[in-house]
């Protein structure tokens, strides 16, 4: 476990100047588990908030009756179901196998296609980093997603020569200002959800198929979110999701 001493100051964000936030994550629900709060908050500051979901999420869920092809469709319409309720209306699916994801060169081209569409000023992922202190954090998924969002962020999609298919299509190159990595071992930055916490909540039991009822929800949550709270020096009884959030490079594709 990390000593304390050794973790980075951890200062609070206020989005200013910052007019799109494009989310990627592996399954359907990462993102609310990791980041629904925080969406809240920019959102209700007038931010456009795209999501951006590798796979289907088909391998989810304990329920065996469930054809796999059934849960896929059923995670979809949960995943948007979420979004609506912190107030996303884009929301893409990239479709790749739920369990057995890597980082390939066609999931960093697919990844860079959406930043060049979205061209956000921010870029928040799952980290690539496995996290030894939240290991259930750390889904292989999660990792690979991260590591292909990471590629593509830099140097792919800046880079005009990485995948040309992308320019006959119309998108032209694209760098993102900020990397945002959720459950990262090293986080720096943080955002105050206390007053948004139940939208949050409500987001997350839109995911039936994977929490329930949820009703163990606001116990764990205020836990992992309290501890968020108290490491960016709040005071007791805030919750606060935390990040590690890297400046890109302004120049140069390599």
């Amino acid at each position: 476990m990390a000593d304390e001493h050794d973790r980075p100051a951890i200062t609070l964000d206020d989005a200013v100047g910052v007019e799109r936030v494009l989310v990627v994550t592996a399954h359907p629900d990462d993102v609310d588990f990791g980041v629904a709060g925080s969406v809240v908050v920019w959102v209700n500051a007038g931010v456009e908030v795209t999501y951006c979901v590798v796979t289907d999420g088909d391998a989810g869920g304990s329920d065996r009756s469930v054809p796999r092809a059934e849960m896929a469709m059923l995670r979809r319409e949960e995943q948007r179901a979420a979004a609506a309720e912190v107030g996303v209306r884009s929301v893409t699916f990239l479709g790749y196998s739920d369990g057995r994801l890597t980082a390939s060169f066609e999931l960093r081209r697919d990844l860079s296609r959406v930043l060049r569409q979205v061209r956000p000023d921010r870029l928040v992922c799952q980290s690539p980093e496995r996290h030894w202190d939240r290991i259930g954090a750390s889904h292989p998924d999660h990792l690979v997603a991260g590591e292909a969002a990471v590629c593509a962020a830099y140097p792919d999609a800046r880079n005009p020569f990485a995948h040309p298919e992308l320019l006959e299509e119309g998108l032209e190159p694209f760098s993102v200002r900020e990397l945002w990595l959720m459950a990262a071992p090293r986080s720096n930055r943080a955002v105050d959800i206390t007053d948004v916490f139940e939208v949050k909540l409500a987001a997350l039991r839109r995911h039936r198929s994977q929490v329930g009822e949820g009703e163990w929800l606001d116990e764990r949550l205020r836990g992992w979110f309290g501890e968020g709270a108290r490491l960016a020096g709040l005071e007791e009884g805030r919750l606060a999701e935390t990040f590690q959030v890297v400046e890109m490079p302004v120049v140069g594709t390599s």
